[in-house]
């Protein structure tokens, strides 16, 4: 009765492995997209200057201000410059990383 349990508990893992792997993946992409977004908005997003925090923010407002920026829209002293250096997909990327941080949490 234990071995069957055993199997079936190993084969569950096995299913479910390569989706836990391909998420980590997009996580660590997201996150060393992020990366760049530190110096001026904090680790994860999370300002310590007078700089916007990008941590917690919708994600709707998040990938409208970039393709704003990116698009001269919005004006910005060098936000523009940034955006035109990701795509749509990175911009979603990127607010699905931020708004998943925690407000208040420091990293």
């Amino acid at each position: 009765m234990i071995k069957k349990y055993l199997l079936i508990i190993t084969c569950a893992l096995g299913l479910a492995l390569p989706a836990i792997h391909a998420q980590a993946e997009v996580d660590k992409h997201a996150r060393n997209l992020a990366g760049s977004c530190a110096a001026c908005h904090g680790t994860n997003g999370h300002s310590k200057s007078g700089m916007p925090t990008l941590a917690g923010l919708d994600r709707t407002y998040f990938v409208t201000a970039l393709k704003e920026f990116k698009s001269g829209a919005r004006p910005a002293t060098v936000m523009q410059h940034h955006a035109k250096g990701y795509t749509d997909a990175e911009f979603e990327l990127l607010a699905d990383f931020f708004a998943s941080q925690k407000v208040g949490k420091k990293h």
